[in-house]
């Protein structure tokens, strides 16, 4: 998972990061180097004294010592050392004392045996102990130091080097919020940022030219559409007047105006995807969505050839859209056509009731982890015939986020068949 964290953010905790691990590293290495030394230079001071010490008592010379205490018995007199000193070999050997308080001392006792003679120095190494506390506290003291002074170097470095870099974050969301792209690599130096704002500034100048391009794309297609769509509704209209038509060809002339009437709601919706006029309800037109229903619903019919399929509209509540009926038609003429494709026999049911409009079928149904699938480009469903691209639901998908819908495709519970519903009223859950 990605951090959510700003760029500079994670700069200065980066800084701060490498200060605190390499000031901790040094004092770690110090304490280590320190520990290390200083119990080779005692051990080593330890045994040439004792060394010393025996070698006087074999030669019967005073001794003397000023920073440890010596004892020299001989292997008859050994029995008046401690006991747990008695059985030690020659060398220097970590030993530890309880006192009367319950504390317990640290200390170091050097052993040399040598024709006879049995010689012992003890030093206290509490001295050493404070000392080691102290700089214990010397380099802790270091360590916040330095990784206070590394997080002020990475606050500083962080507001330096990211500079271009936020004023170019800053100039792009001001372009959001206007939606007026200016050039930006003028602003910026012949660098990193430079290169990128250029890269920007040629995306932008492509996309707007290939923007322009689809704007103008969809008016002339648009307008010559519709007029050859106007003659053929036109025509239909002049012919269904004539006295002498049969019931036959007056229904055929039906399917005809149908056909017109849903190329042009058509043409209609998808100019309003092509230019993204994400501004809500256009002309506040409002809409019957029972109505709308119904209508497409007599034009799907022919789709059923000889099917043994019924098509039924259940109006439980009344429900108006504020939203072109040419918008709801496209999109329930998709859902509707597919419970009609893909229903073999049984019923397709369109339930319109509160703040939302569902199609049930009767069909194969889907899979559940299909479900969302289904609303990508060029997907369609299992055991799909004919010459269909998979782009319908995709274009409902569309129309629905242009006016704030929600549509979705689950399969039945109760039996085998597919669910589809649109949401109007986000509101309102969706009935399962």
């Amino acid at each position: 998972m990605q951090s959510r964290r700003k760029l500079r953010f994670r700069l200065i905790v980066s800084f701060a990061l490498f200060g605190f691990g390499l000031s901790a590293l040094f004092a770690v290495a110090s304490l280590y180097v320190r520990a290390k030394v200083e119990d080779q230079l005692v051990a080593a001071a330890l045994q040439g004294d004792v060394d010393q010490a025996v070698d006087r008592a074999l030669a019967n010379q005073p001794q003397q010592s000023e920073l440890v205490e010596a004892w020299i018995k001989s292997d008859r007199t050994l029995y008046k050392m401690r006991l747990d000193w008695q059985n030690l070999d020659t060398g220097v050997h970590d030993m530890y004392d309880v006192d009367a308080d319950g504390r317990t001392k640290h200390y170091k006792l050097a052993v040399r045996r040598k024709d006879g003679v049995i010689g012992f120095e003890r030093y206290d190494i509490s001295r050493e102990d404070l000392g080691k506390r102290q700089l214990i506290t010397a380099l802790s003291a270091a360590v916040i130091l330095f990784s206070l002074l590394s997080l002020a170097i990475g606050l500083w470095l962080s507001r330096k080097v990211l500079k271009p870099v936020s004023e170019l974050a800053q100039r792009l969301r001001d372009f959001r919020k206007t939606g007026r792209a200016e050039p930006l690599a003028p602003h910026f130096a012949d660098d990193e940022v430079g290169e990128l704002a250029q890269a920007l500034d040629e995306y932008s100048t492509r996309l707007t030219a290939m923007v322009e391009r689809d704007r103008e794309f969809n008016s002339d297609v648009s307008h010559e559409l519709r007029t050859p769509l106007a003659v053929i509704s036109s025509t239909t209209e002049l012919l269904q007047g004539s006295p002498d038509l049969t019931d036959k060809l007056r229904e055929r002339l039906k399917r005809i105006e149908r056909a017109s009437r849903q190329a042009t709601e058509l043409i209609e919706a998808l100019l309003l995807l092509s230019r993204a006029e994400r501004r809500g309800p256009t002309r506040g037109e409002t809409t019957e969505v029972a109505k709308v229903a119904s209508d497409v619903i007599e034009s799907q019919r022919p789709q059923l050839r000889d099917k043994p399929v019924e098509i039924e509209l259940i109006e439980k509540q009344s429900v108006s859209v504020n939203a072109p009926a040419s918008v709801l038609s496209v999109a329930l003429t998709n859902l509707i056509g597919n419970a009609i494709k893909y229903t073999l026999e049984g019923r397709v049911t369109v339930q319109v009731e509160k703040g939302c409009i569902e199609v049930i079928d009767t069909g194969p149904g889907i899979k559940p982890e299909d479900a969302e699938r289904l609303f990508q480009r060029g997907v369609r469903g299992e055991g799909a015939g004919g010459s269909g691209a998979g782009l319908g639901l995709a274009i409902v998908r569309r129309l629905c986020e242009l006016y704030g819908w929600d549509v979705s495709i689950r399969p039945r519970t109760d039996a085998n068949g597919a669910i589809a519903s649109i949401v109007f009223d986000r509101s309102v859950s969706s009935p399962t």
